[in-house]
Order: structure tokens, then C-alpha cells, then sequence
């Protein structure tokens, strides 16, 4: 009997390394076995939204026999509360496939190891996507045949392309009788460059075609690199989370060498050291085991409590160091391009005493949603916070929802808005909040940014999106057809005229059929103004706001329409203004509650009640110049909705 976790000799027949030994109640089950990295095969899935990423995923968890089929269910990758509820995926998920097929000619079986990750379609998840590409040799395209090639499918294909990954392409869901298969071929052969023979049909709620992708994954997708010998081991970190017991746990792809557990690594980025408190792999629980070798992907618990010692995208290596200096000779990884958020709005904790509870959950969610950047911020009215970037408005949506049922914190936003840059007497600046944008008689320039938006849409809705496309302050670029009907329309914008409900507005104009992909271009010049608002004469922070100066009338006058609406009644007259640089555009006053001072007198002369009248109003006079507004904290949110 071979003890657990332990190799089994060639002699004993087994084509392999190494493999680890599982027990249940003292009795073998099964042996999951990691064969030579000739044997190894690392891929992706990547697709737009809603084109069946998760499903294809889940025949692939079938096929391999990875879940038994009493624990399968619908999404099975997606662990998230919310990606179940939305019915997208959020976060990228790895796993490990065991796969044992014939080889053609009478040659024994074949047992192959395949890693595969699955990603998000979503734009504003597009980071998950990138950081994936970078761990795998190959990865499929998936198509829904009902839709055709979509925006988000061609800026996730650039990705891999640059990444240099064999690119295998399916088409989804063909047993559907709205499907196009002729005309998503031809789309794909014209994006491709590839033959109409070298497109897979599948459908990946049937399992119709499945073990065919599993096979040209196999036959086209090269083995890792088999790298140096004898070299310390490099991993490059890809995603993290947080364990309360294990405390941070690495997710890695080794690219040279080996990691055994209860050894010493070291961060070569953050500069931190540790032992390799547990080691192991997806399955897509996490299964621990003695060693992960090159070319595998897995994970490392590190034991680290604060997240501040794990980056994404460091390099961890187990070569001998002397404490406090790092490693001579080793290499760091490629790592990741920072990326740019492009929405930012303040977050502030409902209840004061979770501030720091609030900071503890942001630094918790940023170990695997690198994205998020955050600085501590201050407001008068909301007290102490963090304003935090954002790669989308989705994106914002998520992990506001993630606060709220992870960590059990009850938020509120302020309007979203973006960066922009700044040029004054003092130099130059960023400013990602609309409160912080100094005089404009104190500026000496003021940059948006702008970003290239790519929309698909049938030909039949191209008057409908160029409507559109004309409300906002972009300029046309280009225009060619992607099939027989379909189109792509390219823009040039500046992204706050698309920020809060240009994609609902598209999906309206299109019927649904409408697809929307866009990237940061850069800062260009903008005629822009800080509008403020003014409640009882005092500027609150939290409603200012950067607009375009043509528009400054009409949103002023949105805003304090609709404040009138919803703040509650004070005991004096409240003024609400909308004002640029002093000067008031739009006005709206909530009257005084009323209260009756007379209502106790009965009888006498008038002359009483005259007394009591001045009084009251002598009162309200002295309230009105020193009173205080206190903004109920469902205004803000109100507000975001509006």
C-alpha cells in the first residue's frame, strides 16, 4: 500500500511524476494522477457575456468525471452568491481536469492534465480576463451562434493574441432553432483569418461536440515550456484570497522548478518572506498535496494575515535568501499592467463605528479583485470614508453588493464620476472627485478622458444607435459590416457621457441586440465646470458634480428639482441652489413646517396672538442663519438612482 501523498514507483506501472492518494473511511477511491508536462495542457475559455462559458465548463467538470454527478449543478465554476444571481460570471475560476482518452492505432490510454480557467465576458471585468491569458498556452472562443461575434468577443481575442495563445474557435449553442452557424462562420473566418474546418459547433447544454473541444484543446494547445533544470522555482501569483485560518492564499502557475510545502519562499515584488503553510490544487475545492511542479497552476497558502504582502502579478520564488534580502539571481516574472479604473465614487459606512471595518473589507476584497484602487477621504455631512476607483459602473455595483453580504456593512455611494486632469499655477494634477476641482478662475486647463467605443448592432437598429451616438459630445470614426447584416460602429466619446445609462439606453435602441465594448484613449481639453450645490448657503461636497458648461443650467436645475423632493421639512425656510463659480443657476426653496403658536389661545385680543406670531418668526429668522441641514444617508442613494 502506498502511504498517502506519496510517488509511486515506475516499476509499479505508472506512467508519471508524481500523484497524491485520497482515502475515505480507510478505503482507496481514487488516484489522481499528474502525468510528464508533455502530458500537461493549460488553457482558457473566453467569450462575450451570456455565450455559455459557464456551461461548457460545467460538461467539461462531467466529462472528466471531476464532480460526481449527485454534486453537479448549473454554473458549478460560479461560487459567488451573485454571479448565480446575475447570471454572470465575476470572477475567474481555475480548476483541474484529469482526462483519460484512447489513442488511435491500438496505443495505450492516454491520461492528460488540464487546467482550465473559466472568465468573465463582462467589459468591466476585463483585468480577471488578462491576468488568466497570462497563465495558459492556448485558450477557446466561444461564439453563441444565436448572436454572433459580439464587441467584448473580439477585445477578449486581441487579448490572447497578444498574449501569443493558440486560439481554438467554437460555436455555442447550435441545437437552438434561432441559430446563424453559416453566418457566425463567416464572421469568425473573416476575424480569424482561420477555415471554415478548423470551427467546432457544440452545444454546451446538451453536451453535443463537448469531447471534441476537450480533444482539439489536446492536439492543438502546446505543453508548458519544460524550462531550465536544477533552478529555483518561480510562480507567478494571478489571484488571491483571503482564508481565516490559512490567511492569504496565493493562486499561482509555476513556471520553473517545484514548491513543496513547509519550504521558504520569498515575494520578490513586496519583498516578503514566508513557509509554505499549505500547497495543493483547484478541483475546484481546494485540494492539498505535497508539491506543485512546473507548469501546473495551483495554490500556496502563505499564512500572511495582512494583505498588503501579497501582490497580484508578484513573482514568489523558494531560493535561498538571507532574511531581510532577497534571492540573488532570480528573475522576476512579467508581471501585470496596473490597470486604470475609469468610475470613481466615494463609499462612506452608514454607521461611523465600521470605518475600520470598512477599510479591513477593502483590502480583503483587492487580494482578488485587483482592480479596485481606494484612498481614505473626509466629508462633513457623511463623516470619514474611502473614495474608491472603479473599472465600470457593473463593476462599482459588485463590489458594493460584496460589502455589503460578505462583510455585513451598509454603504453610502456618491455620484459617480471620472478623473480628470488638472493644470493650475501649482502644476498639474489628477482630481477623482468633483468636490476637490479647484476655482475656475484658479485653472489653467482641465483634461476628460475620452475612450473608443465599439458597437455591434444589426443593420436594421444603425439609425437608432447613431441617434443616440449624437446625444452624447463624440465624434465619428468608422463604420464596416461584419457579416451580411451586421455592423461595427466605432466612436470616439468622452467616458462620462456614457457612464451611467448609455448601455440600458443601447440595449433599448437595439432591441437587446445591441453589444457595447469600449477602451480608454486618453485626456483631450473639455469646456467643464464644477456645479455646485448649496443647501441653507453650505456647498455639500457629496452632490458637486463636473459638467459640461452648456449643460450646467439644465443639471443644476435637475438636481435641485429633485433634492426639493426629497429632503425632509426643517423649521425654517431651506434654500436649495445650483451654482457655477459663485453664480447661481436654478433655485428652489423648501418652506418652514408650521407650526400653530396660537392654536392654546382662546378668545382676547388679536394683539395675543400678533406677540406670539413675531416671536415665531424672530425665531425662524435666527434659525435660518445658524440652522443645519442633516442630509438623511437613503438621500444620497436616491440621488445615484435619480
Amino acid at each position: 500500500m502506498v502511504p498517502i501523498g506519496q510517488p509511486i514507483s515506475k516499476k509499479e506501472g505508472a506512467p508519471c511524476e508524481h500523484f497524491f492518494i485520497f482515502t475515505k473511511r480507510g478505503k482507496t477511491v481514487r488516484v489522481i494522477i499528474v502525468a510528464y508536462m508533455k502530458n500537461i495542457r493549460n488553457f482558457v475559455i473566453i467569450a462575450h457575456i451570456d455565450h455559455g462559458k459557464s456551461t461548457l465548463a460545467d460538461r467539461f467538470l462531467e466529462l472528466t468525471g471531476t464532480i460526481e454527478k449527485r454534486k453537479m449543478r448549473e454554473q458549478f465554476l460560479d461560487t459567488m452568491d451573485l454571479e448565480r444571481e446575475k447570471g454572470i460570471t465575476i470572477k475567474m475560476q481555475p480548476v483541474r481536469l484529469l482526462w483519460e482518452i484512447d489513442e488511435p492505432k491500438g496505443d495505450p490510454k492516454q491520461k492528460y492534465l488540464l487546467h482550465l480557467i473559466d472568465t468573465p465576458g463582462h467589459v468591466d471585468f476585463t483585468y480577471e480576463v488578462s491576468r488568466a491569458l497570462a497563465c495558459v498556452e492556448g485558450a477557446i472562443l466561444l461564439v453563441d451562434a444565436t448572436q454572433g461575434v459580439q464587441a467584448q468577443t473580439i477585445a477578449n481575442l486581441h487579448l490572447a493574441r497578444e498574449e501569443g495563445l493558440v486560439i481554438i474557435p467554437v460555436i455555442n449553442k447550435v441545437d437552438l432553432q434561432g441559430a446563424r452557424i453559416k453566418e457566425t462562420e463567416d464572421e469568425l473566418v473573416n476575424l480569424l483569418g482561420c477555415g471554415r474546418e478548423d470551427i467546432l459547433r457544440i452545444s454546451a447544454k446538451t453536451g453535443e461536440g463537448v469531447e471534441g473541444v476537450l480533444r482539439a484543446v489536446i492536439q492543438k494547445v502546446p505543453s508548458p515550456e519544460k524550462g531550465q533544470e536544477n533552478v529555483p522555482g518561480r510562480a507567478l501569483i494571478f489571484d488571491s484570497h483571503f482564508d481565516s485560518f490559512r490567511g492569504v492564499i496565493a493562486h499561482v502557475r509555476i513556471f520553473d522548478g517545484e514548491f513543496k510545502k513547509g519550504e521558504k519562499i520569498f515575494m520578490l515584488v513586496s519583498r516578503s518572506n514566508t513557509e509554505v503553510m499549505e500547497i495543493g490544487y483547484f478541483a475546484p475545492a481546494l485540494v492539498a498535496g505535497d508539491t506543485l511542479k512546473n507548469g501546473e497552476i495551483g495554490y500556496i497558502a502563505t499564512g500572511f494575515k495582512e494583505p498588503e504582502q501579497i501582490r497580484i502579478g508578484d513573482t514568489v520564488t523558494n531560493a535561498k535568501f538571507e532574511a531581510g534580502t532577497a534571492p540573488r539571481g532570480v528573475i522576476v516574472l512579467p508581471g501585470y499592467k496596473e490597470p486604470k479604473p475609469m468610475v470613481f465614487a466615494s463609499m462612506y459606512p452608514e454607521d461611523a463605528d465600521d470605518y475600520e471595518k470598512l477599510r479591513d473589507a477593502l483590502k480583503k476584497i483587492k487580494l482578488n479583485d485587483a482592480s479596485i484602487f481606494f484612498e481614505p477621504e473626509a466629508s462633513d455631512a457623511l463623516g470619514r470614508g474611502f473614495r474608491i476607483g472603479f473599472l465600470g459602473m457593473l463593476h462599482l455595483e459588485i463590489v458594493g453588493e460584496r460589502l455589503k453580504r460578505e462583510y455585513a456593512i451598509n454603504l453610502i455611494f456618491t455620484s459617480p464620476s471620472v478623473a480628470y486632469f488638472v493644470k493650475t499655477p501649482k502644476g498639474e494634477e489628477y482630481i477623482y472627485s468633483a468636490s476637490r476641482l479647484p476655482e475656475e478662475r484658479i485653472m489653467q486647463g482641465i483634461q476628460e478622458p475620452w475612450v473608443k467605443l465599439e458597437i455591434i448592432t444589426p443593420q436594421c437598429f444603425l439609425g437608432g444607435v447613431m441617434s443616440l451616438l449624437r446625444q452624447t459630445r463624440g465624434v465619428y470614426v468608422s463604420q464596416e459590416y461584419l457579416g451580411a447584416d451586421r455592423l461595427t460602429v466605432a466612436y470616439e466619446v468622452p467616458l462620462k457621457d456614457i457612464l451611467v445609462d448609455f448601455f440600458d439606453k443601447l440595449k433599448s435602441v437595439t432591441e437587446g441586440y445591441g453589444s457595447l465594448g469600449y477602451e480608454l484613449l486618453d485626456y483631450r481639453p473639455g469646456d467643464l465646470v464644477r456645479l455646485d450645490i448649496l443647501i441653507a448657503n453650505e456647498r455639500e461636497e457629496a452632490f458637486s458634480q463636473v459638467v459640461p458648461r452648456e449643460k450646467s443650467y439644465d443639471e443644476g436645475r435637475i438636481m435641485v428639482q429633485k433634492l426639493k423632493e426629497l429632503l425632509p421639512k426643517q423649521l425654517f425656510a431651506v434654500a436649495i441652489q445650483a451654482a457655477v463659480s459663485g453664480k447661481v443657476l436654478a433655485r428652489e426653496t423648501i418652506p418652514a413646517l408650521k407650526k400653530d403658536v396660537t392654536g392654546y389661545l382662546y378668545g382676547g385680543d388679536r394683539t395675543r396672538k400678533m406677540k406670539l406670531w413675531k416671536k415665531q418668526k424672530r425665531g425662524k429668522e435666527r434659525l435660518k442663519e445658524s440652522g443645519r441641514v442633516e442630509i438623511p444617508p437613503d438621500v444620497f442613494l436616491k440621488i445615484l438612482k435619480r
